[in-house]
């Protein structure tokens, strides 16, 4: 018998067909970078049986480019990972400014992995209004 996967397992995301033609799963370290990826997509609202579920990043979309934003948003994503992922424990969140993108910024966000204690870190673009 093989020992449980601390991670868990589920549908990919994005939902995708694997080569079998089944649905694609996925595990591990993989699943968690998903899961977040999945929390910080999603706005309060759109999951009808968990309507709280989500970090709401959209809601910053007409907001300025600046460094008042970036903090709203750090705590956005530190309170929506802290509630809906159990697996990891949150060491940063860093928004900036997209260099490349004046009506964007860069969310990267640091974690360790609670099963393992590995570190591990993930980047998202926040669309916003112009700096």
């Amino acid at each position: 018998m093989s020992a449980p996967n601390p991670f868990g397992k589920s549908l990919s995301f994005p939902p995708r067909v694997g080569i079998d033609g089944r649905m694609a799963w996925s595990e591990g370290e993989q699943n968690i970078r998903e899961s977040i990826a999945v929390i910080l997509r999603t706005e309060p609202g759109e999951r009808v049986a968990l309507a709280p579920f989500g970090a709401g990043l959209g809601r910053f979309l007409f907001e300025p480019n600046n460094a008042a934003t970036h903090v709203r948003i750090e705590g956005a994503i530190g309170a929506a990972l802290a509630r809906w992922e159990p697996r990891i424990k949150l060491e940063g969140v860093e928004v900036t400014p997209d260099p490349r993108q004046a009506d964007a910024a860069l969310a990267a966000v640091d974690y360790r992995l609670v099963a393992t204690g590995a570190r591990a870190r993930i980047s998202v673009t926040v669309p916003l209004g112009q700096a």
